[in-house]
């Protein structure tokens, strides 16, 4: 991520519409949002595990004013056919968004973990490059969540049930999990409130979409 904003949002799909959501992911809704003045890029990533349809989006943006900008609330306050039936199906879903804190690293790791935390690390600059430094850690971002950006009514959010929100991010981008699970073991060394998001849930990357270079015709 190079913008100075993100976006992230977590829910979970019932298997009955995990195709359904797929595709309106990745052919409809994410190039909807990045089309969007403001929005970079997104990337999406899928929980690993097998007992439940869990997914993380990460939208990149250029500032945290993006938000609550006139163009992305004109498409959250008018959702398409195709997302009136899809945000409704959302469970536990969580959003938030913000400004990108700190960030250190080279490029973008398969293996994640996305953890929502009260509290940030006390020098989150140098906290993320530590981390970053440990072997098989490819970037490390933190994220502050604008919580009066985030909680702007709209008809989209509307559609939604019980959609919970969070102060901070932490995201550590691993090569493999052993790896990611070394970082987090040093992380809650580095700074111990950590330790109260107990075990990181592993992501794996599922789709990536650039608007910098991305061909929407």
């Amino acid at each position: 991520m190079r913008g100075a904003g993100f976006l992230a949002i977590w829910s979970d799909v019932e298997p009955d519409h995990l195709t359904d959501y797929r595709h309106w992911l990745t052919r409809e809704h994410t190039t909807e949002r990045v089309t969007t003045r403001g929005f970079l890029g997104v990337r999406v990533f899928r929980a690993a595990r097998a007992d439940i349809n869990r997914f993380f989006i990460l939208y990149e943006l250029e500032a945290p004013e993006v938000l609550d900008g006139p163009a992305y609330l004109a498409r959250l306050n008018a959702p398409t056919p195709w997302s009136q039936r899809t945000m409704p199906r959302l469970g536990n879903f969580i959003r938030g968004g913000g400004v990108v804190t700190a960030r250190a690293g080279r490029g973008e790791g398969s293996t994640i973990a996305a953890v929502r935390v009260e509290r940030l690390p006390p020098k989150p600059q140098a906290f993320a490059d530590a981390i970053v430094a440990l072997d098989g850690v490819a970037a490390v971002q933190v994220g502050t969540t604008d919580l009066a950006r985030t909680s702007v009514p709209t008809v989209e959010k509307g559609m939604r049930k019980d959609e919970g929100v969070f102060a901070g991010l932490l995201i550590v981008e691993a090569l493999d999990e052993t790896a990611l699970r070394g970082a987090w073991r040093e992380a809650v060394n580095m700074a111990p409130d950590l330790a109260g998001a107990g075990e990181p849930e592993v992501y794996q990357g599922m789709f990536a979409l650039d608007a910098r270079i991305a061909d929407f015709e």
